[in-house]
């Protein structure tokens, strides 16, 4: 297999590690190029998938000729194993963050293994700190100990291992031989000094086998607590575990993706950062987990948007779109200039700018994940639930405006068709929760604009020429985020109009299973590069099919959108003309559509069966 093109690994070439305070991303040669450290949104410390001479790697190299690379997680686990296959010899690399430091300092654990032959090593960890703005400076305080500091600032980061290590200029080498069944390893962790003997690491390999025993065991007791038992249990389980590491342990709330700045078309500027909580996609993700009966999650997340509630709130009704993990509100964007780019991609942009828009959709995804969390989680308290009637009072006085919509458009604002729908879920799930629960609200008023906003998007949105519900009030193009609309129960899969919606979607924004968000040379969203289609559009195309009675075609777009995934089933946010992967990697709205769809799917299944 191929591993490298034009010196950049192909995004579909990498696994991710994690211990949900961040993600790593390892190649299938085993070079780890790119990690924010120690959390999510914490600047880059190997950032070489954006710059292959400046980003920083963490390299682990056999001598070994005509290789041919293996790699895949233990089973239902967060462990990646990756394995250098050649006649001379093979060589398997064991990547890990241990979950026992989840209110530690942040590990990443390193075990490379020789299965066979006597093999030469080199090793070569390069940070680059500070997206690589910053000139950082490396010490040595014995041959087994390296501490990186990030310039002036009071960061430390140390390797250690049981092989000799060097320094060199900024960063930390090592040349090793081992024969069969030999090991070596390297634990890279935040400490907050060189004097920090908090992990000294006396017996390093016993010191690892714990944490390793540790890891592997909270993970299979996590993914084991699922309730799906379903066909294509394998995929499921691995977008579930994807959305797991997704997931900040400390504060509750799921990042979109792990990755900042990879393109959604190469050469292309939509290079955004995604590393950030997203209310939309959070309450989707909890959908998913509420699905798969992990209701501690979202019970969370629901702590979470309490607490921005109360925190950024204050006497203004209107929710951020986006936040950061911790709940930071100005998200403010900038360019890396420094940085070429992945595959020369430029701008590589972080922060996003977004956070400052208005999109409505929000009220619905969210209430919606509030009223399932009510269902099969634990109940809403009254208070939260005087928290949630100012939302939803926000979006009885500001339905109708112009907004930015789900995808973010950076032109000018118009009435979505999706954004509209979300208004009307946010006061349907307002209305049912309070009858639900028998809370207090304005009956008559709820009841009102939701009809209104129902009949709006019937009348002002359907377009007579196209036979179908369009993207904007309006317009006359189409729009892949119209397949929520009998998703949310906003129409019936059977209603006439929605049956020719679906027709229409499949002439102009379907191929195969592969599903376009919308048509990007109308210049809808104002930028002129083309990007890929959109993954998580296809899971929701494939679920309409099924709803629709559609159930075979439904399972062969489902089985041919899970041959897109790479070869451990992780999926970024598009599909290229080439079939790879674009965008920012592993994404989370691509992983929780896939669960969906496939329990969707698997029931309809199940019930024809019976029948």
């Amino acid at each position: 297999m191929e591993v490298k093109d034009n010196d950049y690994n192909p995004i579909a070439n990498y696994g991710v590690i994690g211990n949900q305070n961040t993600i790593a991303l390892v190649g299938m040669d085993s070079s780890i190029d790119f990690m924010c450290f120690p959390r999510f949104d914490s600047p880059s410390i190997f950032a070489s998938i954006l710059d292959k001479d400046k980003g920083g790697r963490f390299q682990i190299i056999p001598d070994l000729k005509e290789v041919d690379y293996k790699q895949q997680y233990l089973p239902d686990t967060n462990v990646l194993v990756t394995r250098f296959l050649a006649y001379e010899g093979m060589v398997e690399v064991t990547d890990f963050m241990p979950v026992k430091s989840l209110e530690e300092n942040c590990e990443l654990i390193r075990k490379v293994t020789v299965i066979r032959g006597k093999v030469s090593f080199k090793m070569n960890c390069q940070p680059r700190f500070d997206y690589a703005r910053a000139k950082g400076t490396v010490t040595q305080k014995n041959k087994n100990h390296v501490y990186f500091k990030d310039g002036d600032q009071a960061k430390f980061i140390r390797l250690i291992s049981d092989m000799d290590l060097e320094i060199n200029d900024t960063d930390a080498t090592a040349e090793f031989v081992l024969e069969e069944k030999q090991t070596a390893s390297f634990v890279l962790e935040a400490v907050n000094s060189e004097e920090d003997e908090s992990q000294n690491f006396s017996n390093l390999n016993e010191k690892i086998h714990e944490l390793f025993t540790e890891t592997v065991n909270y993970w299979k007791d996590w993914i084991s607590q699922s309730n799906y038992k379903g066909q294509w249990l394998d995929m499921v389980n691995r977008s579930a575990l994807t959305l797991k590491l997704l997931t900040s342990h400390k504060f509750g709330a799921p990042v979109a993706a792990a990755t900042f700045g990879l393109p959604e078309h190469i050469g292309g500027k939509r290079n955004w950062d995604y590393r950030f909580t997203w209310v939309r996609d959070a309450a989707f993700t909890m959908y998913a987990f509420i699905r798969l009966g992990y209701t501690k999650e979202a019970g969370h997340f629901m702590d979470w948007i309490r607490q921005q509630f109360d925190k950024n709130l204050d006497d203004k009704h209107e929710l951020q779109l986006m936040y950061g993990v911790d709940g930071k509100a100005d998200l403010h964007e900038e360019e890396l200039n420094h940085l070429e780019g992945y595959k020369n991609s430029r701008p590589v942009r972080i922060g996003n700018e977004a956070y400052s828009q208005l999109q409505l959709d929000i009220y619905g995804e969210l209430m919606d994940s509030i009223y399932l969390y009510d269902k099969y989680g634990e109940p809403v308290t009254y208070d939260f639930w005087k928290s949630l009637s100012k939302q939803i009072e926000y979006v009885c006085d500001n339905w109708n405006k112009a907004d930015h919509g789900i995808w973010e458009i950076r032109s000018e604002e118009k009435e979505f068709l999706y954004s509209r729908v979300m208004c009307w879920v946010a006061l349907d799930r307002g209305v049912r929760l309070a009858e639900k629960r028998s809370f207090p609200y304005p009956f008559e008023r709820w009841r009102k604009i939701r009809d209104e906003i129902f009949e709006n998007v019937y009348e002002e949105f359907w377009n007579e020429d196209m036979q179908a519900f369009v993207q904007y009030k309006g317009a006359e193009v189409l729009d892949a985020s119209a397949l929520l609309m009998p998703l949310v129960r906003f129409i019936s899969p059977y209603d006439p109009k929605w049956q020719s919606t679906m027709k229409a979607i499949e002439e102009k924004l379907a191929t195969d299973s592969l599903v376009y968000r919308y048509d990007t040379s109308d210049n809808v969203d104002g930028l002129e590069s083309e990007e890929g289609t959109f993954s998580v559009c296809s899971f929701w195309y494939v679920e309409c099919l099924c709803r629709g009675g559609e159930l075979e075609k439904a399972r062969l777009f489902f089985e041919k959108m899970l041959s897109y995934g790479n070869h451990l089933g992780l999926y970024a946010e598009q599909i290229g003309l080439r079939g790879e992967q674009l965008g920012n990697f592993p994404q989370a709205f691509t992983h929780l559509g896939l669960i969906s769809a496939a329990y969707a799917i698997n029931r309809s299944l199940n019930k024809t069966n019976m029948d």
